[in-house]
């Protein structure tokens, strides 16, 4: 594996698209692939959504457009250790999911 972006993704099949891949490529990221049947493992589910949802709960919003910037200004507003912590996480789940030969990863 070489410097630069490494890209991890679950196996939806938007994700899985010659399209996507070819995106993938061309922007020079390397592709971590994720083991089939393992939603357990995705790092947004476990880490990075319900952060952003712990974020918006009790938000009131004007409209779907403030909506959207919230979310999306939210990551920017990150330290580098909110996405170290991130990575950690999804470390040690691999490290289990690695232990228990693929099975299931309870979080």
């Amino acid at each position: 594996m070489r410097c630069g972006v490494l890209f991890h993704q679950d196996n939806a099949p938007a994700h899985t698209s010659s399209q996507a891949l070819t995106t993938i490529q061309n922007a020079g990221f390397d592709l971590l692939r994720h083991p089939s049947y393992s939603l357990d493992l995705a790092p947004s589910d476990f880490y990075l959504f319900p952060k952003l949802k712990e974020f918006m709960k009790g938000r009131k919003f004007s409209d779907d457009d403030d909506v959207t910037c919230t979310a999306s200004d939210w990551p920017e507003d990150q330290d580098q250790e909110f996405f170290y912590n991130g990575i950690k996480a999804l470390e040690n789940c691999w490290t289990k999911c690695i232990s228990v030969e693929g099975d299931y990863v309870e979080k």
